[in-house]
């Protein structure tokens, strides 16, 4: 992957493409031309497994604002960082002119397997949060590669900032905001499943698990976090992590806010067992990006 670009601290201009070994398997899209509404943010799409089946969508036509797999927030001091209509207590999802913007300041490190970089979260001309992620992949097995992403949210305020998800603002098991992965649409829903037995949407939603697994047609996720899982596979398939699940979370200048995301990518529909094994294989981290020369 070449370096480029004509503003100090970066490389490239424009997408960057992540590789296994030899076989691309995703790109970063940095500087997306985003409509407002989107909550514009840099995005990975498209991911696809080692075979090649692609495993994210694209602003789809149910959900325009759902972007591959991102970093989204729908609440941040009311604000609107995960796109689409706000949750408006008493009043359900209502169209407002409050998004904000993530924009990628600068590269920390880069290399084809990962990046190390900075952004600044934005809203009417304010800076909120600065941003800084990390994303590493490698390959688990011939059939499967691990994508790890890291970020830190700290408070660019002075003052202390309140994230929430509309389930915090009055809204039943909408606990969605922080990372999402959306995921393809098929005939069928994926199977759901947990690592600690549960199955089905309706037993994963909501639920703390070590890792929880996404099967479709073709392909598995596998995702391993610290938050409940936000999980979707009737109406569309989509999971995420649920950073302020039920409570607001403050957001302060002296604690930022640190989470960790591991997805293992496979071939093939796995069942729990298989997909059990294949996580438990997967946990040595990726090598961290090259640094900046």
């Amino acid at each position: 992957m070449g370096r480029g670009g004509g503003r100090p601290g970066a490389f490239p201009v424009s997408p960057v493409e992540l590789r296994c070994g030899t076989r691309a398997v995703g790109t970063y899209v940095h500087e997306p031309d985003l409509p407002a509404r989107l909550s514009p943010r840099p995005y990975l799409h498209p991911l696809t497994t080692l075979g090649g089946t692609q495993v994210t969508e694209l602003m789809p036509a149910d959900h325009l604002h759902h972007l591959g797999a991102s970093v989204a927030v729908p609440d941040l001091g009311g604000y609107n960082f995960w796109g689409g209509r706000t949750f408006v207590h008493g009043q359900g999802p209502t169209e407002l002119d409050n998004h904000g913007v993530q924009r990628h300041t600068r590269w920390v490190g880069l290399s084809a397997t990962g990046f190390d970089e900075e952004l600044a979260w934005t809203a009417q001309g304010q800076l909120l949060l600065v941003e800084r992620r990390t994303v590493g992949l490698r390959e688990v097995s011939p059939t499967a590669w691990r994508l790890e992403l890291a970020f830190t949210l700290t408070n660019a305020t002075g003052r202390p900032l309140r994230l929430a998800s509309p389930a915090a603002n009055g809204r039943p098991g909408a606990g969605y905001g922080g990372f999402f992965w959306r995921a393809p649409k098929h005939v069928r829903p994926p199977r759901v499943y947990a690592s600690d037995g549960a199955e089905g949407e309706r037993a994963v939603h909501g639920r703390h698990a070590a890792w929880m697994g996404m099967a479709g047609d073709g392909w598995t996720l596998l995702l391993g976090g610290a938050d409940p899982w936000f999980v979707r596979a009737g109406q569309y398939p989509g999971v995420g992590s649920g950073l302020a699940w039920a409570q607001p979370l403050t957001v302060s200048a002296a604690e930022p806010v640190t989470r960790r995301v591991v997805t293992v990518i496979a071939d093939g529909k796995l069942g729990p067992a298989e997909a059990g094994e294949l996580f438990r294989a997967s946990a040595t981290p990726p090598a961290p990006p090259h640094p900046r020369p």
